[in-house]
């Protein structure tokens, strides 16, 4: 948790321990982060080498990039539906379901963007 007198660059830094302790626990903890980081691992460098012109290269990469940033998010909610209770409640089903619609988004996206590029162009 973020210190509140904490200010200018201690708080960067900071801020950036408490971001790697959320990749680390994401990478322990969540087997979906796993396989999407692993996805984005194997596709980043084809986005490299296949992607005509640095827009093009952005968007295909920031489509990977938005994966796993909505599955963080899903996790987080998920954890925290968790931590909540672990008895079975409309609201913490909804609020996980729509977590779980979030990243198929994502992934929805990453595949109408890479087709777009890869196969139609």
């Amino acid at each position: 948790m973020a210190d509140q007198g904490t200010k200018g660059i201690t708080r960067i830094i900071k801020a950036m321990g408490y971001s790697i302790a959320g990749f680390k626990a994401a990478f322990k903890n969540e087997a979906a982060f796993r396989q999407e980081l692993l996805l984005v691992v194997i596709l980043l460098p084809v986005a490299i080498v296949f992607g005509e012109g640095m827009i093009e290269k952005a968007l295909l990469i920031s489509s990977l990039i938005l994966i796993l940033i909505v599955e963080l998010i899903n996790s987080a909610i998920e954890s925290t539906i968790d931590r909540i209770g672990s008895e079975q409640h409309e609201l913490s089903g909804r609020a996980k379901d729509i977590g779980s619609a979030a990243v198929f988004l994502a992934l929805l996206n990453v595949c109408v963007i890479w087709i777009s590029f890869l196969i139609i162009d």
